[in-house]
């Protein structure tokens, strides 16, 4: 093995997790697929060309992974879209989590408001396309 190697290789199998999450994230609610999309992107550009023109090329996360290496960022409608849809599955998670442990639902609540911090003081806002 060359001294690369087992870093490419570590890269790789993170990038297909990531991307594997990603898919899942669109089919479940409450499961985020733009951060594994990114995730995925950031890995398989450190290990497989060939596999991050597949992402980039890809038909649903192609168009939003390239306009994230555009801009730097995330469009406002796309964090109004991202916040919302957080915080109605971390609502509906919490109050059936509330039955069983207050602790885990208010630890729950309290991981939704720093993701919201993040998303609205960290992650750059990116202009709305015409």
């Amino acid at each position: 093995m060359k001294p690369g190697d087992t870093r490419r290789i570590l890269y790789t199998g993170l990038g297909c997790l990531a991307a594997a999450l990603a898919f899942v994230g669109v089919v479940v609610p409450g499961l985020p697929s733009t951060e594994f999309v990114l995730a995925a992107a950031y890995c398989f550009a450190r290990s497989s060309p060939r596999m991050e023109s597949w992402l980039l090329r890809h038909r649903w996360f192609g168009p939003t992974l390239r306009r994230f290496r555009e801009t730097g960022g995330i469009t406002r409608t796309g964090k109004l879209a991202a916040l919302g849809s957080m915080w109605s599955a971390v609502l509906v998670s919490s109050a059936i989590l509330a039955a069983v442990n207050r602790k885990a639902a208010l630890a729950s609540i309290l991981m939704a408001c720093v993701g919201t911090l993040t998303l609205l003081f960290v992650v750059r806002t990116a202009p709305d396309r015409a």
